[in-house]
């Protein structure tokens, strides 16, 4: 099933993309000029609205509904876990187990508005520009929107192993120079 899904994103966004490419652009005296010439412009509109429906709007509510989730089985497990503690250990496996919830919350809130934040700049761009064809964008305002967009992606992993302790375990578990 992993395979397979790996394979689906890698297959379905290299044939979005060209397919993408290839119908919208052209090269007019010697410039290559993407995503430019759309068929019409209902087109070019409903693929702005689209994909901004798609890649953001439908990401943040997968975030919300998935997180929201793990925080419900979250707290299901720490109740179960709290019944079968005996009577001198439930303050301290409580007060445990609110510093995990605690901390998972932490963690899910913040990968989640870093997230928004770091997307709904380049999504907007895209919107607009797809939306008002009049309109002329500078080429660093679209780089700094690219630049906050990867800057998500290749932070995310570093805010797993910073605030999420399991992570933490395991990654400093794969550290070879470490002292036993």
């Amino acid at each position: 099933m992993q395979i397979s899904a790996v394979a689906f994103a890698w297959i379905s966004s290299f044939v979005y993309t060209m397919t993408l490419v290839f119908s919208t652009s052209a090269v007019v005296d010697g410039v290559c000029y993407a995503y430019v010439f759309w068929k019409s412009r209902v087109t070019a509109v409903a693929h702005g609205i689209w994909n901004f429906i798609s890649f953001y709007v439908l990401a943040v509510s997968i975030f919300v509904f998935c997180y929201g989730r793990i925080l419900v089985v979250i707290r299901r497990q720490a109740s179960i876990m709290a019944g079968h503690t005996g009577p001198g250990s439930s303050t301290t496996a409580q007060t445990q187990s609110q510093h995990i919830q605690s901390n998972v919350i932490k963690t899910l809130i913040l990968v989640s508005a870093f997230y928004v934040i770091s997307w709904l700049p380049n999504g907007i761009y895209y919107l607009i520009l797809n939306v008002n064809s009049n309109i002329t964008i500078p080429k660093g305002i679209y780089l700094t929107t690219v630049v906050m967009a990867f800057l998500y992606v290749s932070a995310n992993p570093f805010i797993y192993a910073i605030k999420f302790d399991p992570v933490k375990r395991v990654l400093v578990g794969l550290i070879p120079w470490k002292n036993s």
